[in-house]
């Protein structure tokens, strides 16, 4: 086994102060968001989102965050894969966004309301058309006998929608994620690292200050 112990670094990009903040979490959310975009992270959208099933075992996955606003974090699935069947027994959900080259994490916590269909639809035309295509053919989370199976599926679908549009399936949907906590972290130096945590509590953010 390889000896990960020394391996190490020291987290100098800069800290975190109280001054620094806004009042609710998502206008400081935009603008970490907004730096990450700039400084050209590899996938800066990209959280991971924790469910839990029927046997209280919890499951992650890497999601694309596709909106924000202040109502919470918006994205989009297969409504009959895993996540989405976890959902519909818990709606409590866990959002992180992993911003290493930032030396920066955001935590959330909350509860995950389906979405309309004028709010799906809406997603779903600016997809590109083989991304439409795609969502048709893959029963997200199901077993797959090969990978030839899931091809040959596609080609039939892209077939199928080779003419006009292609509608909106109806398993396919997408959750916002009201958060009820927000956590923003800056890694410091020394392991002294800064932690803010936002809570609602009747409808009204509190900000507090954790040790790292």
């Amino acid at each position: 086994m390889t000896d990960l112990t020394q391996l190490r670094r020291e987290y100098l990009q800069g800290g975190l102060r109280r001054s620094d903040l806004t009042p609710e979490p998502m206008a400081f959310f935009e603008r970490w968001m907004e730096q990450a975009i700039a400084a050209e992270l590899m996938d800066p959208t990209a959280m991971c989102v924790a469910t839990v099933d029927e046997h209280s075992q919890p499951w992650q996955r890497i999601v694309l965050l596709k909106q924000y606003d202040e109502r919470g974090f918006v994205f989009f699935t297969n409504l009959e894969s895993r996540k989405a069947t976890h959902l519909a027994q818990n709606a409590r959900v866990s959002l992180h966004f992993p911003w290493h080259m930032l030396e920066r994490q955001v935590s959330v916590t909350g509860i995950a309301e389906p979405l309309s269909t004028t709010e799906v639809l809406k997603y779903f035309v600016s997809r590109p058309k083989d991304s439409q295509i795609a969502a048709w053919a893959s029963r997200q989370s199901s077993r797959l006998t090969a990978r030839q199976a899931l091809e040959t599926k596609f080609a039939e679908m892209k077939a199928r929608f080779a003419k006009g549009e292609v509608p909106l399936p109806k398993f396919w949907g997408g959750y916002r994620v009201k958060p009820q906590t927000v956590e923003f972290w800056q890694g410091g130096e020394h392991r002294l690292h800064d932690r803010f945590l936002y809570t609602r509590e009747d409808e009204q953010w509190h900000i507090e200050r954790l040790a790292p």
